[in-house]
């Protein structure tokens, strides 16, 4: 009993700390847009390499079925690939993502899509990293408009819900997993 009442004790001590101060999910003339704003219990270095990371992106959510850093474009920006995959009721739709990375180190990561190699015709992604209290602030902002159909009667709403569900999900396992993160290579 008294081995049972230490664990319980310690397990705040294991948990997360990742603190979703605001998510907001807007749906206006077919386009998403998703804002959050969330601490991390974790160093701006290592959030800031694993969210530039898009090999790691299915860790985040299960939704991410396949994602990869690409060579880099003529241009030297970087580039990446990501296939989702989910399901709105009845309708499943595999979609990807073709896209153009660029950043300042520890001050924002932006993700630009090629909608001609995309299921998208806009998918655009930004964070941005502020130190505070010995841990991270990170602001995402995502805007897309799918070349998919959505069912327009109860489509936006389950998708606004799914968006903000899974971006709330997600907090958790990106903390746990930048915690222990250590880029290729170092």
């Amino acid at each position: 009993m008294r081995a049972l009442i230490l664990i319980l004790a310690a397990l705040p001590v294991f948990a997360s700390a990742a603190t979703l101060r605001e998510v907001t999910v807007d749906h206006v003339d077919g386009t998403y847009v998703m804002r959050s704003e969330v601490w991390f219990d974790v160093g701006i270095e290592k959030i800031f390499a694993l969210l530039l990371d898009w090999d790691q992106s299915t860790k985040f959510s299960s939704v991410i079925v396949e994602s990869r850093n690409l060579a880099p474009a003529a241009d030297g920006r970087g580039r990446f690939y990501s296939r989702n995959q989910g399901c709105l009721w009845f309708f499943c739709k595999s979609f990807e993502r073709y896209g153009y990375v660029e950043h300042e180190p520890f001050k924002f990561i932006e993700a630009t899509i090629d909608p001609e190699k995309s299921d998208f015709e806009v998918s655009d992604e930004r964070w941005e990293f502020h130190e505070e209290a010995s841990g991270t602030v990170v602001i995402y902002a995502f805007r897309m408009k799918p070349k998919f159909f959505i069912p327009p009667l109860i489509g936006p709403a389950i998708l606004k819900s799914k968006l903000k569900n899974g971006g709330v999900n997600a907090i958790d396992r990106i903390e746990a997993l930048a915690r222990d993160y250590a880029p290729d290579g170092d």
